[in-house]
């Protein structure tokens, strides 16, 4: 068994997988909103297992400590929350399309289309990922977890249930979690029905949202170049359409600014 300075070296490159794959996937997200355009990734974390998490799980699995970087296949985790279902298939394509290239797939699990007994849904893909750490270059398995915001609500929770009841919950308990689950599945399956209607709401939002921020910049720039009262004024105008959702009346404002601006310099 390794002491603690063997296994704190042991995880550095699961560490540095979690880190270089949330990079990645955060970098898609920004990717779309940076061009105005809807994200199929709402966000994204990551984790990697305490040593004793490992441990008993290898314990539990029969896994000889010496094995545990080929056969453990979870000690990186990437989880990826959606807002619709749709996305998630749209983020598995993008994941696939990178195979035998920042990464191999090893194989995937769709919990979604064939969902486990407790009511359990997610997207499940585990990958073998090139790693170069200060001690040299390895390969390491990760999993990558894909679901709906509803579903890692409902996760979370089940995931609590079984660590109180210690796997065994009661069955009345247990009813209610299955009844929640098709609660969840009925929620993002409406969601999905008015999915345009989602989508072009938060590309608005997103917009509107890039468009106070550049008028922003530009008025504290007027009050560096000693323009206080101007800025004042745009100040004043921006704080009296702030709770328009007109996305052009913000852009003419910022187009206002930018001529005054263009003037003083």
């Amino acid at each position: 068994m390794y002491n603690v300075r063997e296994w704190n070296r042991f995880l550095i490159p699961y560490e540095q997988a979690v880190e270089e794959l949330k990079i990645k996937f955060k970098a898609l997200r920004n990717g779309y909103r940076e061009v105005g355009e809807y994200s199929p990734i709402e966000f994204v974390t990551g984790r990697v297992k305490k040593v004793s998490s490992i441990l008993e799980k290898s314990k539990k699995l029969g896994i000889p400590y010496d094995e545990i970087q080929e056969k453990m296949e979870d000690i990186a985790g990437i989880r990826i929350m959606c807002q619709l279902l749709d996305d998630i298939y749209d983020v598995v394509d993008f994941i696939k399309a990178r195979d035998g290239k920042d990464f191999t797939i090893l194989y995937t699990k769709d919990y979604i289309k064939n969902p486990k007994e407790s009511g359990y849904r997610s997207y499940h893909l585990v990958i073998k990922y090139p790693v170069h750490t200060a001690f040299g270059y390895t390969e390491v398995l990760a999993e990558i977890q894909i679901r709906t915001l509803a579903m890692n609500f409902w996760a979370i929770i089940e995931h609590s249930l079984n660590y109180k009841y210690q796997q065994k919950i009661p069955e009345k308990v247990k009813q209610r979690l299955e009844k929640s689950a098709d609660a969840v599945w009925n929620l993002d399956a409406e969601m999905l029905a008015i999915k345009d209607e989602i989508i072009s709401a938060q590309v608005l939002f997103e917009v509107n949202s890039d468009a106070v921020q550049s008028i922003t910049t530009q008025i504290q720039l007027m009050n560096a170049w000693g323009q206080t009262d101007l800025a004042a004024q745009y100040q004043k105008k921006l704080d009296s359409i702030l709770d328009l959702t007109s996305n052009d009346v913000l852009e003419e404002l910022l187009s206002e600014i930018n001529a005054h601006l263009e003037e003083m310099s």
